[in-house]
């Protein structure tokens, strides 16, 4: 299927990534070596932007990178990607920068200092109501304040995705007003005890999503890896198998997730058909090193699920 040209709004962050590899991640107080490094553009927001301009949606951005040379390296491929960056601002401080570490065996640890990216509150986002306003999909995560999240969803008159990772202090109506939920099963257990802090929760992956439909959330999707994901709403619950693949780099597939999911709802699909799009695509970036350098275009073949 091909994407039309829907509009996708990301709100979010806008990172570099210093990328360090390494054979296996150190204990506590160890020392390693590490193989290589080098630096990416990164930051959820920016990845699931480019992962939705690069599967043909018309993705604008909104968000904010510093006044300096990182700016630049961070921006790359969105621009590349043909992402409408009239909406990032640049401010005093830093850009954005994550600290990724990635294993032999694809796994990988993160940490972010948020720079630019934590003053992308109310005021930073209202700047952009137009544009928010007008989009068909609007796609918000965890990298960003929450005052901006709530900002986005006030002004957003179309379908919000809200990727809520990591998982942040957000007031119950604005969880509800996401439509899907996208979250893993950590994730979603964090969002459940927000939700229902007296609660027992869950440690099935079926028995989460059904809990946070009960607690109002419109539709759930709950990414599983390497075992695809769960997705429910009005039409149903569905469990969709992700295709077999050797990984390489696990970091930014759930972006890349996210960001096919928002181009296909923006086309017009089903959750459940853009959930089986999104798995797909998902696995397609693990296969190889880097966040955005690892998503596919149109051009690309994508991985399939085997019987």
């Amino acid at each position: 299927m091909s994407y039309s040209a829907s509009t996708v709004v990301v709100v979010g962050s806008i990172n570099v990534d210093q990328l360090i590899t390494i054979e296996r991640h150190p204990l506590p107080g160890e020392t390693l070596i590490g193989t290589s490094m080098e630096f990416l553009p990164g930051g959820k927001g920016a990845n699931q932007a480019v992962a939705a301009a690069q599967l043909g949606a018309a993705v604008s951005m909104v968000g904010l990178v510093g006044r300096d040379p990182q700016a630049e390296v961070a921006t790359a491929i969105l621009t590349r990607s043909g992402v409408n960056l009239s909406n990032v601002r640049a401010v005093d401080g830093p850009t954005g920068l994550a600290l990724v570490t990635v294993a032999a065996d694809g796994e990988n640890t993160i940490v972010i200092i948020p720079g630019a990216n934590a003053l992308l509150g109310a005021e930073a986002v209202e700047a952009s109501a137009t544009v928010i306003a007008e989009a068909a999909v609007v796609v918000l995560q965890g990298e960003i304040p929450a005052e901006g999240i709530v900002a986005a969803m006030r002004l957003a008159t179309g379908r919000v995705v809200l990727n809520l990772a990591p998982v942040i202090a957000l007031d119950a109506a604005s969880i509800r007003r996401a439509d899907p939920l996208v979250v893993n099963e950590h994730e979603a257990a964090l969002v459940l005890a927000q939700l229902a802090p007296k609660m027992v929760i869950p440690t099935e992956d079926a028995e989460l999503v059904a809990r946070l439909l009960d607690w109002g959330v419109p539709s759930v999707v709950l990414t599983r890896g390497a075992k695809g994901a769960i997705c429910a709403d009005r039409d149903g619950t569905h469990s969709l198998a992700s295709p077999r693949v050797v990984a390489v780099d696990s970091s930014g597939a759930g972006d890349a997730f996210v960001g096919a999911l928002s181009a296909q709802l923006a086309a017009g699909s089903s959750l459940s058909e853009s959930v089986r799009r999104a798995v797909r695509v998902g696995a397609f970036a693990v296969q190889s090193r880097g966040t955005q350098t690892s998503y596919p275009s149109l051009a690309d073949e994508l991985p399939l699920v085997r019987a």
